[in-house]
């Protein structure tokens, strides 16, 4: 884990400003949805990524009626008689 240097107060409803420069260096836009995970005494944020409905992959993903599949999934799909 790489520390930044910055510390920031969390506001009374519970809020933290994540800084301008960290999200630009993430590729983070205004308005992205961000997954929380707890590890030990750690909060990690990430950048969501929606992955397949069936294995997750996060990769080469196409929209089917909503819903997301990987290529390979795909081609597993079309492969059943």
């Amino acid at each position: 884990m790489k520390a930044t240097g910055m510390v920031k107060q969390i506001d009374e409803m519970g809020r933290i400003v994540i800084p301008r420069e960290i999200k630009r260096n993430m590729g983070i836009e205004d308005r992205d949805h961000l997954e929380i995970f707890v590890e030990s005494d750690k909060i990690i944020l990430k950048k969501y990524q929606p992955g397949c409905i069936f294995c997750g992959n996060t990769e080469d993903i196409h929209s089917f009626k909503g819903k997301l599949l990987c290529s390979d999934c795909k081609k597993q799909l079309l492969s059943i008689d």
